[in-house]
């Protein structure tokens, strides 16, 4: 059975830079939990970032915090770890959130700290295509479920 990485807010992990989680309540997902398919992963807190943390958004590649500090460093660890996990764990597939500077697969903020959403990808979904895996937000659950099946 194939290993899918998943943001660990999706499953109600209280690691988003708000200290919530974002749970998505769909069967498939608790299907897979209970096959212990899930690898459970947050880009943000495994490259060194708290929780709570200042929202962060990426502007001309780097990632900056609605305050002015610059947590490219963080960020791109992150992604490296995530990468490295998916490797090690034969993963082709991740689940990731949406919008997130780690982990948006369509969109992501501006940049201005405003709540616009533009097209683009996180840091974190980047690194994974770049490296022939498959990303989907938590928007794709369905097209995630049918590309399994194959």
């Amino acid at each position: 059975m194939e290993k899918i990485l998943v943001s660990s807010c999706l499953l109600g992990q209280p690691v988003r830079y708000d200290g919530r989680g974002h749970a998505i309540l769909h069967p498939q997902l608790n299907l897979w939990q209970k096959q212990n398919r899930l690898i459970v992963f947050c880009p943000e807190v495994t490259g060194g970032l708290p929780t709570p943390r200042a929202p962060a958004e990426i502007i001309q590649g780097s990632v900056v915090t609605n305050l002015g500090e610059d947590v490219t460093e963080q960020f791109q660890t992150g992604a490296n770890i995530a990468l490295e996990l998916c490797k090690k764990n034969q993963v082709h597939f991740a689940l990731l959130k949406e919008s997130s500077p780690s982990c948006g697969r369509n969109t992501i903020y501006d940049g201005k700290h405003r709540g616009v959403k533009i097209e683009g990808l996180g840091l974190t979904t980047a690194l994974l295509i770049k490296n022939g895996i498959q990303v989907f937000s938590e928007e794709q659950i369905p097209a995630l479920i049918k590309v399994l099946a194959l």
